[in-house]
């Protein structure tokens, strides 16, 4: 297998309401306006690594979900007070953009 491709499959999307974030191992490595497709060259989630979800439950309470956020979770970042919008979506991105992520 090339190594292009190998690359490719460390990829992930994640869908918010709002934004699609491109990660590779876990770090943020692209963020993409969904409205419009325009990259944000300086959103605040680039090259940080998510740290898990949280998700606000019935009565006020919050679960967590360390590392690997979860569909209908909020993603938090390491180091970061950044909170996303709901997660609608996680898996891998489109071959044409996974592809120009590992150029």
């Amino acid at each position: 297998m090339p190594a292009k491709e190998s690359d490719r499959r460390r990829l992930k999307r994640v869908l918010t309401r709002n934004s699609e974030y491109y990660f590779r191992d876990d770090v943020c490595i692209a963020v993409r306006k969904r409205a419009t497709g325009e990259w944000l060259d300086r959103h605040p989630a680039l090259n940080l690594r998510v740290e898990g979800g949280i998700r606000f439950a019935d009565g006020g309470s919050i679960k967590l979900h360390p590392r690997l956020p979860e569909i209908g979770d909020w993603m938090i970042f390491d180091g970061s007070d950044l909170l996303t919008a709901q997660i609608e979506d996680i898996g891998r991105p489109p071959a044409e953009i996974g592809r120009s992520l590992t150029r």
